[in-house]
């Protein structure tokens, strides 16, 4: 019993050794909220699939004070996506702007639907002009009867 509350005193207290300080929050509300909605529309670069106002990357946290720096220095929100564009690409917007280097990322999942489309409508249209298999002959219909019996006679 007392192997066991060593062993929970010490998971308790390394538990209390991994946990850090909060990151503060910048001096001013206003910036801070602005930053939050700046970030909810660029995309973190390690995660790729989180926005930079929601990762914890090191680098994400590194973007957001940049960012900081540059609502502070009096950048607009259009100035400051324009900085982070020049620097990373149109891929550090959740929206990137329609352009023909983007066509294919606005524009491929509708001719991907579109053409499954017509695929399956071209299938029921080959399928319904078929014509209809002709009508079995005597023979034939006798040896599927005796293949249906010897079938049901295995059971």
């Amino acid at each position: 019993m007392k192997n066991w509350l060593a062993l929970f005193l010490a998971f308790q207290c390394a538990m209390g050794a991994h946990a850090s300080e909060a990151t503060p929050l910048a001096d001013d509300p206003v910036v801070e909220q602005r930053l939050i909605v700046i970030a909810e529309e660029l995309r973190c670069l390690v995660c790729q699939n989180e926005s930079l106002a929601g990762s914890r990357a090191d680098l994400a946290m590194d973007l957001r004070r940049e960012v900081r720096t540059l609502i502070k220095s009096g950048k607009t929100d259009a100035e400051i996506k324009e900085f982070l564009v020049s620097r990373y690409g149109d891929f550090v917007l959740y929206r990137p702007p329609v352009k023909p280097s983007t066509w294919l990322l606005w524009f491929g999942p509708l001719i991907l639907l579109l053409g499954a489309l017509w695929i399956l409508i071209s299938m029921v249209r080959r399928n319904q002009l078929e014509p209809d298999l002709p009508p079995l002959d005597d023979q034939q219909r006798a040896k599927a009867q005796t293949l249906l019996q010897d079938i049901d006679s295995q059971k």
